[in-house]
């Protein structure tokens, strides 16, 4: 008489079988460079689908690098600067004319240390999203106009870019005045222009200027994350409820709404403080801080927010001080509250220049994400050195 098998025997054959088939799965998906990545992130997706990805990278080398040869005349001093000699780095990403644009910030090497020089934003376009021909000047920098207070001299920082109504393009960058001489307080903002074509940007200046009468104006604040939904065959930002949403913030992640792309008001809770999302764990990845990355996804699973951490230690998989990226869910109609988050990183410092350059700790701080031509292409700045890319076939 054949003995039958065992309950136990049974259930672990199918566990095997289920595990063989989502890692085949996601290695043949994920058809790339860095094999490492890519079994992290099925170990990842089994537990947390609703995550965009998995991604994985098609080349060993930035896609955009500093450049010596490029001269631009500064307004502010009167004077050639290479402004893309020292650093290139913090990108966002755009689909526009059938191409994939990336807006990436660049630094002059005026100055010492991070932070401490003058940047501009370049912009690059794609027919592949990995090969780019970049404009020869600036698209967006400090000048002699209503954003200088905000500006100079430390420049236009770290942007993100959607496509709102009407083909128009809304960019969302930090305005860094150093010690400005203005009177000014010394302070980071978040500030927005918008374009038709990429190139010719009108300044809006700080997006939080009339929020609470003003109250937000002199606060520190960074990083913003516009919702946006894939619309004829790219990300446009769309709203919820009736308004945009947005996510921003270093340190703790919070939300802001608005009518227009242009002025913006943060949520509030009922005492009148900002509501905070999302603040560093302890334990984790993102234990020393949380910055929201780019554009944020509304999926049929929710808003899916990829978001920047920075490690203190803690997590001994990754170097003290690491970038690495995470996700969040957030409910599609009531996007502040939050659904689900990530438990470790799904994508991290691993090659060599995403581990030297200013930031040797190691750095993939990922700000630029388009959907193009039915991938996703991941853009993100590199120990603040260079922009690489990673990609996602699903």
């Amino acid at each position: 008489m054949t003995k039958k098998p065992s309950l136990s025997y049974i259930f672990s054959t199918i566990c095997l079988t289920c595990w063989l088939y989502l890692a085949v799965g996601c290695c043949q998906t994920c058809d790339m460079r860095s094999d490492s990545v890519c079994a992290s992130q099925s170990q990842t997706r089994v537990n947390t689908s609703w995550q965009l990805g998995p991604f994985g990278r098609p080349l060993d080398k930035p896609v955009i690098s500093p450049r010596i040869d490029t001269i631009f005349h500064c307004p502010m001093t009167g004077r050639q600067v290479n402004w893309e000699a020292s650093d290139t780095f913090n990108p966002a990403a755009v689909v526009f004319r059938g191409r994939l644009c990336v807006l990436y910030r660049a630094e002059d090497g005026s100055g010492q240390g991070i932070g401490g020089h003058t940047s501009r934003i370049g912009l690059a376009q794609s027919s592949d999203g990995l090969s780019f021909e970049r404009n020869e000047e600036p698209v967006l920098y400090p000048d002699d106009d209503a954003s200088k207070p905000y500006e100079w001299m430390g420049g236009c920082e770290d942007p993100r870019v959607v496509e709102g109504p009407a083909g128009r393009f809304y960019i969302y960058y930090t305005m860094w005045n150093r010690d400005n001489p203005v009177g000014t307080p010394r302070s980071a903002r978040i500030g927005v222009a918008s374009s038709k074509d990429l190139v010719h940007w009108e300044k809006h200046g700080p997006i939080f200027a009339k929020a609470g009468q003003g109250k937000y104006l002199d606060t520190w604040h960074k990083a913003a994350s516009v919702v946006t939904q894939v619309r004829q065959g790219r990300l446009k930002a769309v709203k919820i409820n009736g308004s945009y949403w947005m996510y921003w913030g270093e340190d703790k992640i919070c939300a802001a709404k608005s009518d227009d792309l242009i002025h913006w008001n943060p949520v509030e809770d009922a005492a009148g403080e900002l509501q905070v999302l999302i603040r560093p764990r302890a334990d984790k990845f993102d234990s020393l801080l949380t910055e929201a990355g780019p554009p944020a996804v509304l999926t049929d699973r929710g808003i899916v927010l990829i978001y920047n951490g920075k490690n203190s230690g803690t997590d001994t998989t990754i170097a003290k001080g690491a970038y690495a990226a995470g996700q969040l869910l957030l409910d599609g109609n009531e996007p502040t509250r939050v659904m689900d988050r990530c438990e470790s990183y799904f994508f991290r410092p691993e090659l060599d220049f995403e581990k030297s350059g200013q930031y040797k700790d190691g750095t993939v701080f990922v700000e630029g994400l388009a959907y193009f031509k039915k991938k996703w292409y991941l853009y993100y700045g590199t120990a603040d050195s260079y922009v690489g890319v990673a990609v996602c076939d699903n």
